[in-house]
């Protein structure tokens, strides 16, 4: 079935904010919905409360992410006749949640096979299915509606030293995909501090951080699926729990963070475009966040402490870069770009 033509570069009756946490928004309402408090961004179609039930199509539905009919259509259906070379690609267009007019999400080949926001959350569905204790988190649409993501509360707590630093993690999955054909279904294990909401999302040797879906269609299928992810996420914060546990039980003084924060960020040689400035800036800050932050006050004095207050910066004061590297930063917490260099300040950390 043929669709009314629409224009090829952007619809015209559409906002798109460009922004850090590069959610889709359009007349101030936002593709985005989460359970708890407010995201650092402030942005929610809905908050639902903690001891809310939350369905899928709850989630779907107040996410914007329902609906959506993404589909194929012949890109000759939407240029002029006079155009040469397009008889091979598609377009991939989808019911807009906001106004419901029709977008163009991408150029594809023609192998390409959409993926509509149902199927993939119907994989969470699995995994509650698998878990009863699992629990939808976040959900949410990225870069005018290419990707799209869900984020699961998994029932698994890390808690250091409980009789002092008390200090708490948990662990989440993130779903995702995109409807551009730049990734599969994937999902990626994401623990985060309860305390200050740092996403640390780190590499570990023996256990994978971030993997595929294999696609299924049955019931049963999916739920298999579901308990090996699931499988493969217990076991990288295993790995994890035992990184942190390392860096909490080793000591830094002031002199050796004031050191690192130098180590790890050199003093530029030459003062351009402000560079000398803007490294003081950081090196106050980050001395700041170490000593004074109430989110690091337990944990002042340790390797983790050092660690929390470098990726605090990362997490709350970075700039917004506004292109795909950081498609899922604040939003869901995985961010490519920074969890590269949260491992890189991991590493040097325990090398210190």
């Amino acid at each position: 079935m043929s669709v009314p033509p629409v224009i090829l570069t952007k619809s015209t009756n559409r906002k798109e904010i460009n922004m850090a946490h590069n959610l889709e928004m359009e007349n101030g309402e936002v593709a985005f919905a989460l359970r708890g408090a407010p995201a650092w961004h402030n942005l929610a179609n809905r908050i639902f409360t903690q001891d809310e039930e939350v369905s899928t199509a709850m989630m779907l539905e107040e996410a914007k992410l329902a609906n959506w009919n993404v589909r194929l259509s012949p890109v000759t259906e939407h240029v002029p006749e006079s155009w040469n070379d397009v008889s091979n690609a598609s377009l991939v267009i989808r019911d807009n949640p906001f106004n419901g007019g029709t977008d163009i999400l991408a150029t594809v080949g023609k192998r390409y096979k959409p993926v509509q926001n149902e199927e993939l959350f119907a994989f969470a569905d699995a995994i509650h299915d698998a878990n009863a204790d699992c629990r939808w988190e976040s959900a949410g649409s990225l870069r005018s509606g290419k990707v799209v993501f869900g984020t699961v509360d998994i029932p698994r707590t890390m808690v250091l030293d409980p009789q002092g630093a008390n200090d708490e993690t948990k662990l989440y999955l993130i779903v995702w995909t995109s409807h551009d054909g730049s990734v599969a279904v994937q999902a990626a294990v994401t623990p985060v501090r309860v305390v200050c909401q740092n996403t640390l999302n780190l590499a570990m040797r023996n256990a994978k951080q971030s993997f595929n879906i294999r696609h299924t269609q049955s019931v049963e299928g999916r739920i298999q699926v579901a308990r090996e992810t699931l499988g493969l996420a217990l076991g990288y914060f295993d790995e994890f729990e035992k990184e942190a546990q390392a860096l909490y039980a080793q000591s830094i003084t002031d002199a050796q963070f004031s050191q690192l924060i130098r180590t790890i960020y050199p003093k530029p040689e030459k003062d351009t475009k402000g560079a000398l400035t803007k490294w003081e800036n950081k090196v106050v800050l980050l001395d700041s966040l170490y000593h004074n932050s109430p989110t690091n006050a337990n944990i002042k004095g340790t390797k983790w402490g050092a660690f929390n207050a470098l990726t605090e910066r990362l997490d709350y004061y970075r700039t917004a870069r506004g292109n795909s590297e950081s498609l899922m930063a604040g939003a869901s917490g995985f961010d490519p770009v920074l969890t590269a260099e949260k491992n890189k300040i991991k590493k040097l950390i325990s090398a210190f």
